[in-house]
Formats: C-alpha cells, structure tokens, sequence
C-alpha cells in the first residue's frame, strides 16, 4: 500500500468528476473500513455509524481509492 492518503475532498472530486455523483464523507470513511485503511473516528460520532456507505455507491470508493493509490 501506498503512504498517501487522499484528503475526503480529493475522493469526493474524483467521484463528482469522474460518476457525476456526490458522496457523504461518512460513506468514505465506511468504505475505507471496508478496505481495511482504518479512518480516524470522527469527534462528532458517538456510538454506531449513523450512515453507511450504501452498496452500488461502494465500487466508486474502492475506484477512488485505487485511483489514489491507497489499495
């Protein structure tokens, strides 16, 4: 793997760029648990991930993250 890791807003362009689409910060942050790259929790969460990456949003993250060399 690689040491760089892609601020949320560089993955959030890269998606809007590249699908159109816009994604939550919190879905990035699923999708790198998913991915085994461990995101810092947030200081505002408390308790269980309010909102997951949803499914068919999943292979754009893992596009992204590839994309940036973190998988």
């Amino acid at each position: 793997m690689n040491e760089y890791n892609a601020t949320y807003e560089e993955i959030q362009n890269y998606i809007k760029k590249k699908y159109g689409r816009n994604v939550k910060s919190c879905w990035i942050a699923h999708a790198k648990e998913i991915c085994g790259l461990n995101p810092r929790k947030s200081h505002r969460r408390i308790g269980k991930r309010v909102y997951p990456c949803p499914d068919e949003k999943l292979p754009w993250m893992k596009d992204a993250f590839k994309h940036y060399k973190m998988i």
